[in-house]
C-alpha cells in the first residue's frame, strides 16, 4: 500500500492566498488532516492482518479436535480416552512449553543462525514486528507436530511418556528446526537477508518439512523402539490388522483437518493486505492467499482419489479408512509449495503423494513397523516429497511475490537445481536433528521403564487399567480383551434362557 505523507512546504505555493503566514497556517493545517487520515489507514491495516491472522490461528487450533477424531476413530475402542486425553495435553502442556522456551527458540530475534535467544516468556510483546497474534499462530503449528507424534505410538505407550515428549517436542526439538527455516536469522530461511543457502534458502511455506517431518520422524523413531503392539504381527511375522473402532470417527476427524487446513497454508502468508503494485489493482496478497487454497484442495482431492482407484485395484475392495490417509498425505505434500506453484501442479503433487503413502506402508508391513495412524508413513514421507516437489514444480513469479525477485525457482520450470539442493539439505537435516533428540529420549525412557505399559495392560485396554472406565460401552466382536470376566460363556447360552446380570467395570452403568 503506498504511504500517505504531506509537507506543508510543499502545499505553501499552490495556496491562493495572500500572506505567506496564512498560506503556512493552511497547509500545516491541511497536512495534521492527511496524517490523521495516513495514521488510521496504517492501523486499519494492522488489524485486518492480525484479525487474519487470529483466524487462522483458531482454524489451525480446530486441528487439535480434527487430530483427536482422527486418533480415536483409528484406535480401538478400549483405548479412546487414552487417546483423547493425549491430544488434550498435547495442546495444554505445548502451550506452557512453547510459552516458556519454544517461541523464544523459535522466533526470539535478533540471534544466531542456530537458534533463536529473546522473548522468553513473552517478554518485550508486542513490539513493532511481532505481537501476540504471531504467538498464538505459531504455538498451533508447534502442537500439530506433537499430535502427529502420538499418533504413531498410540495403544501402548505410558501416560508420562507423552507428557515428557510433548513437552520437549514442543519446547526445543520443534522450535529450532523452524528457526533454522522460518526465522530471518535462521540458517537455511528464505528470508535471510544476506548468505543465503544456494542464494536461495529451503522453501518449506506452511511446513512439510518443519511441522510433518518433525512430527512424523519423532513418531518413527518412538514406535521403532517401542515396537509394534501385541498381536499386530504373528509369530512367522505376517501382518495382523487391528483396525479402529470408528470409521465414523476418522471421516470426522479428516473433515476437520481439511477445514483447518484452510488456516494451516493460507494462514501463512500471515497478513492478507498487503498489494503487489504490479499494476493490477484487484491483485495482490489476497490473490496469492486464494490461490494457495486452491492448491491445497487439489493436492488433497487427487491424493483421495488416487489412494480410493489404487487400493481397489491393490485389496479388491474401497475403504474411507485408505481415502482420509490418501487425502491428508495429499494435503501434508502440498504444504511446502501451497504458496508458490500452480494448481495444475498440485494435481502432480497429491497424485504422487497418493503412491508415496501407499509404498512407505508396503515397506512398513515388510520390517514389522506398526503405526496405528500410519503418522511417520504419511506425514514423514509425503511431507518429504512435498519439500522434493517444491524444488521441482516452484513458479518463478510466485517465489519473486512471496519471497523476493531473483530468487531461484523449480528445476522443471526452468529454475535450474539450486532451489532443489536447498530442499534436499532440509529434508536430511530435519532427519539428522530429530533423530539425534527424540531418538535417544525415546531410548532413555525405555530403559527407564517409563515407554511401555504392561503387557496384561495393553491386552486389557488403557481405558480401564489407566483411565478408571471404558469411553463408552462398547460391543467389539474382534476385541474381548477387556471384556467382564464370563463374557464368552454368556454369548453361547441358548436365546431361550434369562441371560444374568451384566457386571460392569468400576464407575459405568449400564445404558
Amino acid at each position: 500500500m503506498a504511504t500517505l505523507s504531506c509537507q506543508s512546504s510543499d502545499l505553501v505555493t499552490l495556496l491562493g492566498s495572500s500572506t505567506t503566514a496564512n498560506n503556512t497556517a493552511i497547509a500545516e493545517f491541511l497536512c495534521s488532516r492527511f496524517t490523521t487520515i495516513a495514521t488510521t489507514f496504517s492501523t486499519t491495516t494492522y488489524a485486518v492482518d492480525n484479525t487474519y491472522l487470529l483466524f487462522s490461528a483458531y482454524l489451525v487450533f480446530a486441528m487439535q479436535l480434527g487430530f483427536a477424531m482422527l486418533c480415536a476413530g483409528s484406535v480401538r475402542a478400549k483405548n479412546t480416552m487414552n487417546i483423547m486425553l493425549t491430544n488434550v495435553l498435547d495442546a495444554a502442556a505445548g502451550g506452557l512449553s512453547y510459552y516458556l522456551f519454544g517461541f523464544a527458540f523459535a522466533f526470539g530475534a535478533p540471534s544466531n543462525s542456530f537458534i533463536g535467544r529473546h522473548f522468553f516468556g513473552l517478554s518485550d510483546f508486542p513490539n513493532p514486528t511481532t505481537d501476540y497474534s504471531f504467538f498464538l499462530y505459531q504455538w498451533a503449528f508447534a502442537i500439530a507436530a506433537a499430535g502427529i507424534t502420538s499418533g504413531s505410538i498410540a495403544e501402548r505407550t505410558q501416560f508420562v511418556a507423552y507428557l515428557i515428549y510433548s513437552s520437549i517436542l514442543t519446547g526445543f526439538v520443534y522450535p529450532i528446526v523452524s528457526h533454522w527455516f522460518w526465522s530471518s536469522d535462521g540458517w537455511a530461511s528464505p528470508t535471510r537477508p544476506s548468505n543465503l543457502l544456494f542464494n536461495s534458502g529451503a522453501i518449506d511455506f506452511a511446513g512439510s518439512g518443519v511441522v510433518h517431518m518433525v512430527g512424523g520422524i519423532a513418531g518413527l523413531w518412538g514406535a521403532l523402539i517401542e515396537g509394534p503392539r501385541i498381536g499386530r504381527f504373528d509369530r512367522s511375522g505376517r501382518s495382523v490388522a487391528l483396525r479402529g473402532h470408528s470409521a465414523s470417527l476418522v471421516v470426522l476427524g479428516s473433515f476437520l483437518l481439511w477445514f483447518g487446513w484452510y488456516g494451516f497454508n493460507p494462514g501463512s502468508f500471515l497478513t492478507i493486505s498487503r498489494s503487489y503494485n504490479d499494476g493490477r489493482p484487484y491483485y495482490g496478497q489476497w490473490s496469492a492467499i486464494g490461490r494457495t487454497g486452491v492448491t491445497t484442495t487439489l493436492a488433497g482431492c487427487t491424493a483421495a482419489l488416487t489412494t480410493l482407484f489404487t487400493k481397489r485395484l491393490l485389496v479388491g475392495h474401497w475403504n474411507v479408512i485408505d481415502v482420509c490417509n490418501g487425502l491428508l498425505g495429499g494435503f501434508a505434500a502440498i504444504t511446502s509449495g501451497c504458496a508458490v506453484v500452480e494448481p495444475w501442479a498440485a494435481v502432480i503433487c497429491g497424485f504422487v503423494a497418493s503412491w508415496v503413502l501407499i509404498s512407505f506402508n508396503k515397506l512398513a508391513e515388510k520390517v514389522n513397523y506398526d503405526d496405528p495412524l500410519e503418522a511417520a508413513q504419511l506425514h514423514g514421507g509425503c511431507g518429504a516429497w512435498g519439500l522434493l516437489f517444491t524444488g521441482l514444480f516452484a513458479r518463478k513469479e510466485y517465489v519473486a511475490e512471496v519471497y523476493q525477485a531473483g530468487r531461484p525457482y523449480g528445476l522443471l520450470m526452468g529454475g535450474g537445481g539450486r532451489l532443489l539442493a536447498a530442499q534436499l539439505i532440509e529434508i536430511l537435516a530435519i532427519i539428522g536433528w530429530v533423530s539425534v533428540t527424540m531418538g535417544p529420549l525415546f531410548y532413555a525412557l525405555k530403559n527407564m521403564k517409563l515407554l511401555r505399559i504392561s503387557r496384561e495392560d495393553e491386552m486389557a485396554g488403557m481405558d480401564l487399567t489407566r483411565h478408571g472406565g471404558f469411553a463408552y460401552v462398547y460391543n467389539d466382536e474382534d476385541d474381548l480383551s477387556g471384556k467382564p470376566s464370563g463374557f464368552m460363556m454368556r454369548k453361547i447360552e441358548p436365546a431361550n434362557e434369562t441371560p444374568p446380570q451384566e457386571h460392569f467395570p468400576s464407575g459405568m452403568a449400564a445404558v
